[in-house]
Parts: structure tokens; sequence; C-alpha cells
């Protein structure tokens, strides 16, 4: 396998938000005079690409290779061509897109500004042996004829436009004359570390049709019934020249199609919203015609179309094709409340729709990979998904993203931004969140292996930040709290959290039997402990700076109490929920982490409360107001309307099956081949029922409560390579009295003590 840095490029002009440059087809045709034994080609076009061998569409899946800082890391992807080659002439055909190497679409980042940007361009080397031991290659040159495509404008943000009238019959078939084409030229090849893509593609997993179309004054809105992130097909039997135009959005105001809230405004491009989130299709006419984008995606659940007849606007016309890593179900989560089952399910679309290559913020407004939404993410991403492959590439990007200094940007990739406004502790965190959990999770310490020097590095950029009271506060706090500025202060949320990253770096270090590493960074936490503990708590009334849910919940989550301080601290969050008639007023740090610290102080059904409230701000509002994936924020439609598909408030999901399920793997960190079962039953809930999915097999766990409520069945499978406690708190028992025992698969009768 040769990773060729031989680039061809069809032009030098870039296109731009104004100014239109084609996608170029790229073909050459090659002679076999017998079919090979092994054909392999290995391919990096920038930004994206599609192949074509001998006219079979063969890319691996959409958005291919990856996307990444080039001038980092440079993605390669591998075929075996053999099955598609034939005797004689045989054709490499190719279609380039902008994707991030001319990412002007990403303006509000500064893509446009990135060093490596340029028109698109492709590396390639195919290597062919015979069956009779011979072996020949050829690489990307000029060789390689070009011409513009009918995609005449295409960004990853802005959408994409296709005209028909432009196609070229036959162009990456046998027998094509492309003596009136142009050669391609050699172009500069990016700086990046050239790699093997081992992320899993971007596929199609299923398709929805509209649930209902109406007309909005010339245009006409379907609506699909769920927010996700895809393309949406059409299929259209149109005249010559006519031009349908779909603007892609998800929320309805008013009663009208609303845009707003995925649109950033600047007044340099005032005419952006002309183009964000939109597909523009020209027929060519003569029949039916069928259109599906391929260099862009939207997140959305509406479509506003324009430039059809009112006879044109059937259910029939759009399909909606439903897109993300192809991931597959790990765990899940269902009981007898219909909010918690609704949520369980937005948490689910929430997480896919943001699961282009690695984790995005939303999939329409920025599509980019904010840093605290993944760590804020990982644990119930992996408790109900398997990301781990991708998690693991994308961590190489954020390692090759690190500052000098050891600073970790807010975004990956980025071309520089997010360095002095977006990261910060609770932002860099990712580093050494998604290996923890992977360890915790999975077993698996190589991703932690590959990031020990990266540890370091940031842990000891850590001590650079902190102010003359050991203190740290940079960056960004408690993102998206209903009130602001968040009620929890900075100082107080960067300094726990700079304390809870230096504490799970060592553990990996102990993990890693790396000793003097993990003594490093026990003594740095520590030190922030008690600096925090010092400066930031009220000894006698176990307050937190702050005052506030956020604050007190974090400060007893991650330990920065004693075993016996925290009933007092305990006691002050539950005059925070009070104060706030039992709702939600922590931003996404805080809500992390407060229903696992109400449910483990036997609060559960507080928890549950403060979760379903039916007015914001609460989970339960979102539900009420008919979302079908998690919002950004709990405001009301009256204080502002903001993406409506974010995944980073999702934790609840694993709180469902952690806490009332019960299902909890490698608790102590003793290996994956440990667990234990401490559900929780909120007096709401007359059952329910869940499993996860570990390396040594799934455990299961349904229990249904009796008609007076005194009694439950608990059902459990699990492993027999696994050993595990079954714990109870709350005032269950089992049977026989005790409130602990051996865990293994069986049903165990329990009942309320005394």
């Amino acid at each position: 396998m040769k990773f060729s840095k031989q680039f061809i490029s069809a032009t030098k002009e870039m296109c731009g938000l104004y100014h239109f440059v084609a996608a170029p087809y790229l073909r050459r045709s090659f002679a076999l005079a017998q079919l090979p034994k092994k054909a392999e080609l290995t391919i990096c076009g920038l930004g994206f690409y599609e192949l074509y061998i001998n006219g079979e569409q063969v890319t691996k899946g959409l958005l291919s290779p990856y996307i990444s800082n080039p001038d980092d890391l440079l993605y390669y992807d591998s075929y075996d061509l053999a099955p598609y080659l034939q005797v004689g002439e045989n054709v490499i055909g190719l279609q380039l897109g902008n994707g991030m190497q001319n990412a002007f679409g990403g303006y509000v980042w500064d893509f446009e500004k990135a060093a490596w940007r340029s028109a698109p361009k492709v590396a390639l080397c195919m290597e062919i042996t015979g069956v009779d031991g011979t072996e020949a290659e050829f690489e990307a040159d000029e060789s390689f004829r070009c011409a513009p495509s009918p995609i005449y404008y295409d960004d990853l943000r802005m959408g994409e436009r296709y005209d028909a009238r432009a196609e070229i019959p036959g162009w990456n078939l046998p027998g094509f004359d492309d003596s009136g084409w142009e050669r391609a030229f050699f172009s500069e090849a990016p700086r990046g570390e050239a790699r093997l893509c081992e992320a899993r593609p971007i596929k199609a997993w299923k398709e929805l049709k509209p649930i209902a179309v109406w007309q909005e004054d010339d245009a006409y809105i379907y609506d699909f019934g769920e927010n996700a992130a895809g393309l949406c097909r059409l299929d259209i039997n149109g005249e010559a020249g006519q031009t349908v135009q779909m603007v892609f959005g998800e929320y309805i105001k008013d009663g009208k199609f609303y845009f707003d809230n995925i649109r950033f405004v600047r007044p340099e491009y005032e005419n952006m919203p002309l183009y964000i989130q939109m597909d523009q299709y020209t027929c060519k006419g003569g029949g039916k015609e069928t259109y599906l984008p391929r260099f862009t995606y939207h997140g959305f659940r509406y479509v506003k179309v324009t430039g059809i007849t009112e006879a044109q606007a059937k259910p029939e016309l759009l399909t909606y094709v439903v897109m993300n890593t192809e991931l597959h179900e790990r765990g899940s989560f269902r009981c007898s409340d219909e909010v918690l089952n609704q949520l369980q399910s937005m948490t689910r679309v929430a997480t896919l729709a943001n699961f282009y290559h690695f984790p995005t913020d939303c999939p329409h407004r920025e599509k980019n990979g904010w840093t605290a939404d993944a760590a804020l993410s990982a644990e119930h991403a992996l408790l109900n998904l398997d990301p781990d492959v991708n998690y693991a590439e994308w961590m190489r990007n954020i390692r090759k993203a690190m500052g000098d200094n050891g600073s970790v940007p807010g975004i990956v990739p980025t071309g520089g931004w997010g360095t002095l406004w977006g990261n910060g502790p609770a932002w860099d965190c990712v580093l050494v969140v998604l290996p923890y959990f992977l360890y915790q999770l999975r077993g698996d310490l190589s991703v932690a292996r590959e990031s020990a020097a990266a540890f370091l590095r940031y842990a000891h950029y850590l001590t650079t930040r902190r102010d003359e009271k050991g203190l740290i506060a940079f960056g960004l706090g408690d993102w998206c709290a209903p009130s602001d500025p968040p009620h929890s202060p900075l100082v107080f949320t960067d300094s726990v959290t700079a304390m809870d990253i230096c504490r799970k770096m060592a553990v990996l270090f102990d993990a890693m039997d790396m000793q003097p590493q993990k003594e490093f960074c026990e003594n740095i936490a520590a030190s922030l402990r008690e600096a925090v503990r010092t400066h930031l708590l009220d000894r006698e009334t176990m307050t937190f700076i702050g005052g506030c849910q956020t604050s007190q919940a974090m400060g007893i989550y991650y330990d920065v109490l004693d075993e016996e301080e925290k009933p007092q601290a305990f006691q002050v969050l539950l005059e925070k929920i009070e104060e706030y008639r039992e709702h939600i007023d922590c931003g996404v740090l805080g809500a992390r982490v407060l229903f696992h610290v109400l449910s483990d102080f036997g609060e559960v059904d507080l928890a549950y409360r403060v979760m379903t409230q039916p007015d914001a701000p609460s989970y339960g509002n979102w539900v009420a107001r008919g979302e079908t994936a998690l919002a950004e924020d709990f405001y009301t439609e009256e204080q502002g309307v903001n993406s409506r598909n974010h995944h980073f408030f999702g934790d609840i999901s694993a709180w469902f099956i952690k806490a009332l399920c019960g299902i909890r793997l490698n608790p102590a960190f003793k290996g994956v081949d440990t667990f234990a079962i401490q559900p929780h039953f909120p007096q709401a809930l007359s059952f329910a029922e869940g499993y996860h999915e570990g390396p040594l097999g799934k455990i299961e766990v349904r229990w249904e409560k009796t008609e007076d409520g005194r009694h439950i069945r608990f059902d459990l499978k699990a492993p027999q390579e696994m050993q595990g406690d079954f714990i109870l708190s709350d005032g269950w028992v089992f049977e026989d009295g005790s409130s602990s025992c051996p865990a293994g698969s069986g049903c165990y009768l329990l009942r309320r003590a005394g």
C-alpha cells in the first residue's frame, strides 16, 4: 500500500460564497491484457471524493475520506478494485468536492483563511498484481483528464447546486472520448502525516417519507416528523431549466418555516442566509430525474421548497435519507413513562445526527467537532452505541491540534481558531475523557497509550494557568445555563474540571504502569482540590461559590468534599432545587452530574420530577413542545430559539441505564469482567428495562412493580464470565431482608424494607 503525495488538480480557481466553480470530473483509462490477481487503489481526495470504476460508484461512504486539517493528518482510503475490472479498457472516474480543503462556508471559524486552502485535489496509487506475479503501478499525474461537472457549487455547510443540463453521459465509462477535456496538473501536497483512515464511513441507514406537506406563500413546506441529519432525495419530472430550491430547517415558529436559529449573521456576508443549508437542482427535462447531493449534508426536520408547481408538490417528491457514521446499538432503555422514553429517543437521534466521522455540535449551523460536546456525551454514547474506532481516529486529530504550550483548541479540526476563545478545561477535558471511558467500558488502553505524552503536556499546561491562589479560570464555563451568566463562576467549574482531568489521567497512568506520571497528576489534582476547598467553599455551611445547583452538584460528584461533608452540601443542593420550584438551573456541566448526585443520595423521585417538569426549564418541556432531538438550551420560545439538535445534554441516557436499570460496568476499574447492579425505583415508574453489551457479553435488566408498589420482580441476565454485586438502596431489600448479594442471571424478588 503506497500513500502517494503526488497530487493533481483540475483548476486553481476556488469556489466561494458568491463565486461558483464546478466540482471537477477527473478520469483516466488503462488497459489490461488479463484480469489481475490483485488491484489495490489507495486514494486521498481533498476535500471529498467520489470514486467510480468502469461507471460503478464504489466510494465507501458520504464525505470520504474524512474531515481533518490536512496539514495535520492526511487521510487515505484503500479499495480492492479487482472485482470491478475487465480485460481491455478500464476507467477510473473521480468527482471532487470542496470539503475541508476549501471550507469557505466556515468563515465564522476562519476556515476560509486556512493555510491549506486550495481548489480540490487528489492523490492516488494503483498497484496491480497479475496472476503471473508481475506488478505494475501508476499514480495520479497529467494523464488524467478533467472537466467541470454538473455540481457547480458545493460546500459542507452551505449546500450544493446541480444543473442536470450540464451532465456528461458516459464520462466514467470505457469508450468515452475525453480528447476535448483538459489535462490535470500537479499541485502542492498538504503537509500532513499520511495515514489510512480507520474511521467507519458515513452511511444511509433509513429513509423517511413526509408526514405533512403544506403551502406557505410561494413555497411548500415538507415535514418529515424527525429532526435528524442527512440528505433529501429529489424525484421530479420537470421542465428543462426548471430550478428547484430546497432550504432545510428544524423549527416552525408562529406557523411559519423558521430559519434564524441556524444561521450566523455577519455584516461582510449579508447574503449568507441565501446560501446556508440550501440545495438547488436544475432539471434537464424529458422524464423522471433523481438527485441526491454528494458533498454536503444537512440537519433538518422541515424543507422549504420553491420552484415547483402545485401538481409537483406531492409527498413522493422528497425522501429524507437519514445518514450518520456507521454505528451499531450497544445499549438501550425503556420504561413505563413515555416522557423518559421520548427523552431516550431524542438522545439517540441527537447523538446519531451529530456523528459525522466524529461528534459534532450540531448538524446544521456549525458541523464542528466541539470538544466539550464530545466529552459530555462520551459515556452515554459508549453505553448506547459503538463509536470506539471513530473516537480513536478523532483523538489522533486532537493530539495533532494541540498547541506547542500544551493547549487544546475548542474545535477539532481547526485551522487555528478556538485557542483564544472557545476552550478551557471543561472543553479540553476531551483529551482524557474519551480514553478514560474507552478504558472503563471497553477495557481498551490503546488510545490512552497513544495519548500518554499528550496527557503530560496538558497537565503541565494546566500548572501554567493557575493564579496566585492555585485556581484556574480561562475559557468557557457552565454553557447554556437557563441563567445568563451562569450562577456557577468560571473559576469554580474550571478548577474542579482541571482537578478531575488530572485524576482521570492518574487512573490511566496507573493502568499503564506509569507510576511517576501517575503521581505527577495526582499531586496536581490534590493541590487543585485544596485550593478549591480553601478559596471557593464555605466550610461552615458546605456551600460552594455561586451557591447554585451546578456548584453543589459538581462539588459533591467530583469529590471535592470528604464523605462526611457531603450530606450537608447535599442539603444545600436540595434547597437550591426547591428555590427553583424543582426545575433545572444548570448548564451543560451541572446537568451532566445533577441527576447522578440526586439518585446516589436517595432522591431519585426528585430527580425524576426535575427532569420531567412540563414547563421550562426542563427536559420534560422539550417533550411537551414536540421536540424529536435534544435541544441546545432550555429556553422558552419567547426567550429565543437556538439549535434544536445538540447532544451535550444527553447524559440522561447514561443515567437511565446506570441509575434506573442499575447497570454499572467496571465500576471500580477492576476490569470489564466486573459489574454492579445498583438500581433505583422512582414511584412514577411501574417498570423499566435496558441493556448494555460489554466486551464479554450483554447485561440485561427488567424490573416491574406489583400493583400495590410494595414488591418488585427483577430479572437479570449477565454473562457467566462476569462477576458482580447486586446492591439495593432507597428502602428496598431482597426477600431475606438483605440489601446486597452476588449478581448473576436469574429472577430476584424485592420488597420494601420494614
